[in-house]
């Protein structure tokens, strides 16, 4: 009897991690935009579609199982160092949000836009971490001074911005929470 730590053994000794998955990821994401965007009407779009998708993702693929990417322009290898980190932020949004409902907060589903800006900053931080483009660039390599007020501008910034915004929590409203009313 075969455990699955051997199950994956064996699906990673077949491509899983380095064909199959990339391939679906990209197959499904790219055929999903295509579906929805109806570039080629409603009719014939979904042939069409499939074999986009099917080319697209076989252009990422291929040249990483030949081994002819640029060294560090691997698109496989950047999606597997990055997908796991988009998974870990994706669960803390999902954590803050769990949260924000068990001590008695709603959000109207149209006021919560202001996640997605911070939420596409780190996923574009963790990609291009994994890609390497941040290699040059290291907050502790700046002088000091000028950390310093680039924190002070920063921070009075959000402060400037807390103040004269009239609607800041308009789409959040109290409700009965696990410490009683709150008003």
């Amino acid at each position: 009897m075969t455990n699955f730590v051997e199950l994956f053994e064996i699906m990673e000794s077949w491509g899983m991690l380095d064909v199959m998955l990339p391939f679906l990821l990209i197959f499904t994401i790219v055929f999903a935009v295509l579906q929805k965007a109806k570039i080629f009407g409603q009719e014939e779009s979904k042939r069409y579609n499939v074999v986009i998708a099917f080319v697209l993702a076989m252009v990422v693929i291929i040249p990483h199982i030949m081994g002819t990417y640029p060294e560090g322009k691997d698109a496989v290898l950047i999606i597997n160092n990055a997908l796991p980190n988009v998974a870990l932020v994706l669960i803390a949004i999902i954590m803050v949000l769990l949260l924000s409902g068990v001590f008695g907060y709603k959000t109207d589903t149209n006021k919560t836009g202001w996640l997605i800006i911070p939420a596409f900053i780190v996923v574009i931080y963790i990609f291009g971490t994994s890609a390497g483009w941040w290699e040059n660039f290291s907050w502790f390599n700046i002088d000091p001074d000028t950390q310093a007020v680039i924190l002070v501008l920063l921070a009075f910034g959000i402060i400037i911005w807390i103040i004269t915004s009239d609607n800041i929590l308009k789409g959040v409203k109290p409700i009965q929470g696990l410490f009683g009313k709150t008003e």
